[in-house]
């Protein structure tokens, strides 16, 4: 992943944070017939609250003090730089008076999205570029393997934007979903109207989402995009022509989250109504379209669903719920055989991430839990605490080997949080070696809970950043427990 060498501290606490932690809602801005569709250069400095530039020189210098995004001093041992290769949090991204609620990493670069119309790019410690989108309230980030960007909006739509060659600084959008024409082509059409569950019964064109995109999910063998939304569907895009292959009517309440496993043809969907969806792709009949079956419910509960992340490799699916569980399943034979709850939150969870055999939550809590999955048992590592509000996204990377690292596995892991910062933490999945583990496999009951291995905490930032920071004040998570309903 690169040298992830960059500076760190804490930031101070947003009040509204916490009252704007729901992975749902119904309020969001009305579906105009107007599309963005005349693709043009984005990268041009924008303005943010203040005004901020959006690309910088290939200089160490940070971005200008009108920036609403600061990188604060490295802090160590005596305030001096973290180690290469040190675990715990070694960079941190503050942005005034905002909240994060989206990111993506791919290689050593980041994005970034917040409740501005804005999307940030870091690299290499400081901020590289920024484009503005259509709309405010960017929910969702994905980025492919040839280097396209889809965001996923408030307005319904999701913008496609790719770096330029020549300069990776300038970023330009070159689509929107749906694209115009096969907007106005079908809204010609009586037909092509559905009715949304929106106050009023209103009728809808079925190639738009008529609420909030919630999440994004790329399906890179299948060539597929899926996006899930608040209107309760998900809708499936070929990510070759921008065609809307199919709207399916998934949930009773809001889709929260959406997940393609990248094995047996599978999407997982999440929703406020608590259910847990797995479908199955087929080939329609007619065209390239695609026909989207459910194949069972994998979760009923009172708890809504508000994250869902696999791992393709090792087949194992996890769902992040409100009730403040991870439960997961393993995908044998093709079907799903359930494994078990990893309990480690106090309130919901809010995003998870999974990299080679690490999982990682985000919670309400204002912490991050880590466990290490070997085979079909799983192990504590610890909890990441220092952010002072809600974690609400989370991605993660594995880094290449290192010399010296006795052969550990080491992991990047970015989180953004509702208290306006993005965190960058290192972690080992060696570090609960040396602790008392808590392994459970499908068969066995609950084992006694064991201390985490690990609580990751920065360290108060000198002056004259000290008036930024505030300590987070959230009890200290006592253990990480997994155990087997």
């Amino acid at each position: 992943m690169g040298n992830h060498q960059k500076i760190l501290n804490f930031l101070r606490s947003d009040p509204a944070a916490v009252a704007a932690c729901s992975p749902r809602s119904f309020s969001s801005s009305s579906a105009s017939v107007s599309d963005d569709d005349g693709y043009s250069c984005s990268s041009y400095p924008t303005t943010d609250g203040d005004a901020s530039p959006s690309r910088y020189g290939g200089s160490s210098t940070p971005p200008t003090p009108k920036s609403p995004w600061a990188h604060l001093p490295g802090l160590g041992a005596g305030g001096a730089v973290a180690e290469p290769g040190a675990t715990g949090l070694i960079a941190s991204l503050v942005k005034e008076d905002g909240h994060v609620y989206s990111l993506a990493a791919t290689g050593d670069v980041l994005y970034t999205g917040t409740n501005s119309p804005n999307v940030r790019v870091w690299r290499d410690q400081r901020e590289l570029a920024g484009f503005r989108t259509a709309s405010g309230l960017v929910k969702a980030i994905v980025v492919a393997d040839d280097g396209r960007i889809f965001t996923g909006h408030q307005d319904g739509k999701v913008r496609v934007w790719r770096a330029d060659a020549d300069n990776p600084a300038v970023h330009r959008q070159v689509g929107s979903l749906p694209k115009l024409k096969d907007y106005l082509k079908s809204a010609v059409n009586p037909t092509s109207y559905v009715e949304t569950q929106r106050r009023g019964r209103q009728r809808a064109v079925w190639l738009r989402h008529s609420d909030a995109v919630s999440s994004l999910s790329l399906d890179e063998g299948a060539g597929l995009l899926y996006s899930a939304s608040w209107d309760r569907t998900f809708k499936v895009w070929r990510v070759s022509n921008s065609k809307c292959l199919e709207s399916v009517s998934a949930h009773d309440d809001a889709v929260n989250t959406v997940a393609a496993a990248g094995f047996d043809s599978v999407v997982f969907t999440g929703s406020a109504d608590g259910t847990v969806k797995v479908w199955r792709r087929e080939m329609a009949a007619k065209g390239d379209a695609t026909k989207h079956v459910l194949e069972t419910v994998l979760r009923k509960g009172e708890g809504a669903v508000t994250a869902i992340a696999v791992s393709p490799e090792d087949r194992v699916v996890y769902v992040g719920s409100s009730d403040g569980l991870v439960t997961y399943w393993h995908w044998v034979d093709g079907e799903a055989r359930y494994g078990g709850v990893l309990k480690g939150h106090k309130t919901a969870v809010m995003c998870l991430a999974v990299a080679g055999n690490v999982v990682v939550s985000g919670s309400a809590d204002r912490t991050l839990c880590v466990w290490r999955r070997d085979g079909a048992e799983h192990v504590g590592l610890g909890v990441l605490a220092g952010h002072t509000g809600p974690v609400k996204c989370v991605a993660m990377d594995e880094e290449a080997a290192v010399a010296g690292s006795g052969g550990d596995r080491r992991f990047v892991v970015y989180s953004g949080s509702l208290d306006g910062s993005v965190k960058v933490w290192r972690l080992s999945d060696a570090e609960a070696e040396t602790a008392t583990t808590v392994r459970v496999t499908e068969r066995t009951a609950a084992a006694a809970p064991a201390q985490p291995s690990q609580v990751w905490r920065g360290q108060q930032a000198p002056s004259p950043y000290a008036e930024a920071w505030a300590p987070c004040h959230t009890p200290e998570l006592k253990r990480v427990r997994v155990a087997a309903a």
